[in-house]
């Protein structure tokens, strides 16, 4: 296992550094106040080539392989990681298609995303149906004329409100069904050019029948800059070429994304720890108590210290997790849950204890690690929840 990196590789952190230094750190405080969702920065993401990491190069004419693309998404995190989860949202969305479905599939459904700065929302989560997949109740049935029928509804959804496609796992048959497949509904796109949906609803009618109705912004206490709502299917008509591989298959199909998304969640945490840990550190070399620098206190010391070492063991949980995704390993799924509960400890932790050396400015917007300790919880429970990758984790075990 070699630690150094490729020139390309270190050409992509050094692109990726310039563009969170110039377009999101400066002033980052000032837009998660407006809370206006950031097209400006995704635009910029898109040309500059940090977004749709997954599109294989049969799509996209390159390939970005999976260590670079955390790289890529730990730095965009550094910045700010509403920004980073709704530009990684596109490969969670979308990686499924490239891995499972046909050349004519990967072409009709990610060449758009290569095309413009457009936006995908991966629908997998329910209300009653959240760690516990199988009790979803989205459904898909067939019609006499050999199309689907789609109707159900998710929840905690990023990018809906803008989105241009969605991945739709649900039920075959009806809602109690045994099986799951994974299906693709694009719609008509939405870009920075399309009127700003702010707080509202969002209804879309489906050229081939039926509507979607997108629910209003969630009000969440982190990630502000990334959109989050709930979706509705209404008889939407899905032709069998937005089926998605085997129609039976779609649970195999979600592992697949998830031990993708895990390690990508994994390096999430671990710019945002990264992140806390800088500005802590910059903090009490600054601020001077008892007439010495906090960071010179034997206990603020012993505290930065513990900071530093989560942040190096996350870092190098996701490296492993990453090199057993790459190598295709058959136990690459236990230390893709490795890397995500690592790295969202390291980011809840240093956050936290961060928080907690800024004394009472830490708890004020005016200094950025109190952004950076409201981002934090969320990423120990999307994509799984802490509980539920020790669930894994004990399985493989066992």
């Amino acid at each position: 296992m070699d630690f150094s990196l490729s020139e390309s590789q270190l050409s992509y952190l050094d692109t990726v550094r310039k563009f969170v230094k110039n377009e999101i750190t400066p002033k980052i405080l000032e837009m998660e106040k407006e809370h206006v969702f950031p097209w400006e920065i995704i635009n910029k993401a898109w040309e500059t080539g940090l977004i749709n990491l997954s599109i294989p190069e049969s799509v996209k004419g390159y390939e970005i392989d999976a260590f670079t693309s955390a790289l890529i998404i730990e730095e965009l995190s550094y910045g700010d990681t509403g920004i980073s989860t709704s530009a990684m949202c596109n490969d969670l969305a979308n990686v499924v298609i490239g891995l499972h479905g046909t050349d004519e599939q990967k072409n009709l459904f990610l060449k758009p995303f290569v095309e413009k700065p457009i936006l995908a929302s991966f629908c997998l989560t329910e209300p009653n149906a959240g760690s516990d997949n199988s009790m979803m109740t989205t459904f898909i049935s067939k019609k006499d004329d050999g199309n689907y029928v789609l109707n159900g509804s998710k929840c905690f959804i990023t990018n809906a409100s803008y989105a241009s496609q969605f991945t739709v796992f649900c039920k075959t048959g009806k809602p109690t069904g045994n099986f799951i497949a994974c299906v693709i509904v694009p719609v008509e796109h939405v870009t920075s050019d399309s009127p700003d949906i702010g707080n509202s609803t969002r209804e879309i009618n489906v050229p081939a029948g039926g509507k979607i109705i997108i629910g209003k912004p969630e009000d969440k206490l982190g990630q502000r800059l990334s959109n989050t709502t709930n979706v509705t299917f209404e008889d939407v008509i899905i032709p069998p070429n937005q089926v998605i591989g085997d129609r039976r298959l779609g649970f195999k199909y979600a592992i697949d994304v998830l031990d993708y998304a895990r390690p990508m969640v994994a390096a999430i945490g671990l710019g945002l720890a990264k992140r806390a840990f800088d500005v802590t550190l910059e903090y009490t070399r600054e601020r001077k108590q008892f007439n010495s620098r906090i960071c010179d206190l034997p206990v603020a010391r012993e505290m930065l210290t513990t900071m530093w070492k989560k942040v190096e063991l996350a870092e190098m949980a996701l490296f492993k997790a990453i090199f057993k995704i790459q190598e295709k390993a058959k136990d690459a799924g236990i230390y893709a849950s490795l890397a995500k509960n690592t790295a969202a400890e390291a980011a809840v932790f240093c956050s936290t204890e961060g928080l907690h050396l800024h004394g009472g400015y830490g708890f004020t917007n005016e200094y950025e690690i109190s952004k950076l300790a409201r981002d934090a919880h969320i990423i120990d429970i999307y994509e799984g929840v802490r509980e539920v990758q020790n669930m894994i984790i004990g399985r493989e075990i066992v």
